[in-house]
């Protein structure tokens, strides 16, 4: 769903069904133990989980060449079909800032890993969010699950 239209669609079950939103972001390229507990962290944080995915060229700015593994419509796929997660949209920034605008959510969630700061800490602020920090450690990460495909293959 376009981030347009999830915006519309959000605004009327808060206001019709009285219900709180955590919004979650990042690449999700190669779905793992890590994210699965990101994820099971931020839906419990508020009544409706949305998860933002970064969109291929973003993915390929963060991470590199040869990323992202797979492209954004399917790794939403994979994403919405997980059970703690109400929507998905893919978004073209580079971080969560529009999003969080956009979407207004109660929560901003990120992974425990963001200890030293939340690039969108100020934007989820001005919106009335509070930001949480969900998860376990982060143990996983598609990048080591990569090289270790490469060494072994």
């Amino acid at each position: 769903m376009e981030p347009e239209e999830l915006a519309t669609v959000l605004s009327t079950r808060r206001r019709e069904e009285n219900l709180t939103i955590a919004l979650a972001n990042g690449c999700f390229d190669l779905l793992h133990p890590g994210h699965i507990a990101f994820l099971q962290g931020a839906a419990a944080e508020a009544d409706i989980l949305v998860v933002g995915i970064n969109a291929d060229d973003t993915v390929r700015a963060l991470k590199g060449r040869g990323r992202p593994i797979m492209g954004a419509l399917d790794r939403a796929r994979l994403v919405t079909a997980l059970v703690m997660v109400d929507y998905a949209t893919v978004f073209d920034e580079p971080t969560a800032d529009r999003l969080i605008e956009l979407l207004r959510p109660d929560v901003h969630c990120k992974g425990t890993d963001y200890n030293s700061g939340v690039p969108e800490e100020a934007t989820a602020h001005r919106v009335g969010a509070r930001i949480a920090l969900v998860g376990g450690p982060k143990t996983h990460n598609t990048t080591d699950i990569l090289h270790t495909i490469q060494e072994e293959a």
